[in-house]
């Protein structure tokens, strides 16, 4: 068993209390309590907030708040790694083996997800795991925006055929697995010995903007289908 933290602080700036807007009826921090759950990977699942609302809700869909995080920890230069290891601490379950970050909203993650996730960070013995998928355009066609000139920022790569480019992946921002050693010890810098769960571009849905929310619920109802 390890233990799944939830990082849901207030003040969300592009979308106004992100993290428990009501999603398909429910506050949208519930489907990655629920998640984590069903999951039964876990022996906690704690949110880790500075808001007595989240906490409030939080605790009615079974995840424990034990401790209201500080406003230095709850800024928009904190990164999420600082979250985790502060309630590492405060919930004092550094003996634990790995720990679990699941994003408040992460609504495409799926049980299996999970436990491929777990199984995995396990059989590599990794210091940690992230899902990863890859880019639906090449960053490699990328310009700069120099006033009202283009710029490629890789020329290199201007005249290659798409199907030439190298494959390039990104973090998909749903969970993270970590050895609860490393994480502590590397002062919050990623190791080299981090692993990767493949996940497919249908199933993921970074939500930052009102834009992304629509989409979301799009994608959750395809989803749901499925």
């Amino acid at each position: 068993m390890t233990v799944c933290i939830i990082p849901a602080r207030k003040n969300s700036k592009r979308i106004k209390n992100k993290n428990i807007i009501n999603f398909n009826g429910k506050p949208i921090i519930y489907y990655a309590i629920n998640l984590a759950k069903k999951s039964k990977l876990f022996s906690k699942i704690v949110v880790s907030t500075d808001c007595k609302n989240i906490a409030k809700i939080s605790k009615k869909y079974g995840a424990e708040v034990p401790f209201l995080r500080s406003k230095k920890l709850s800024n928009d230069y904190t990164s999420s790694t600082e979250v985790i290891v502060d309630a590492i601490k405060k919930i004092s379950s550094d003996k634990e083996k790995y720990h679990c970050c699941i994003y408040p909203t992460t609504i495409l993650t799926t049980i299996n997800d999970l436990k491929k996730g777990y199984n995995k960070i396990r059989q590599t013995k990794a210091d940690c795991l992230i899902p990863i998928t890859d880019y639906n355009f090449s960053p490699y066609r990328s310009f700069k925006v120099n006033n009202k000139w283009l710029k490629y920022l890789f020329p290199y790569y201007m005249n290659k055929r798409s199907q030439d480019l190298p494959k390039l992946y990104h973090d998909i921002g749903s969970f993270y697995f970590f050895k609860t050693s490393s994480i502590i010890k590397k002062n919050f810098s990623i190791s080299k010995k981090t692993t990767f769960l493949k996940i497919s571009r249908s199933r993921t849905i970074d939500i930052n903007e009102y834009e992304d929310l629509k989409i979301a619920k799009i994608y959750f109802k395809n989803f749901k289908k499925k």
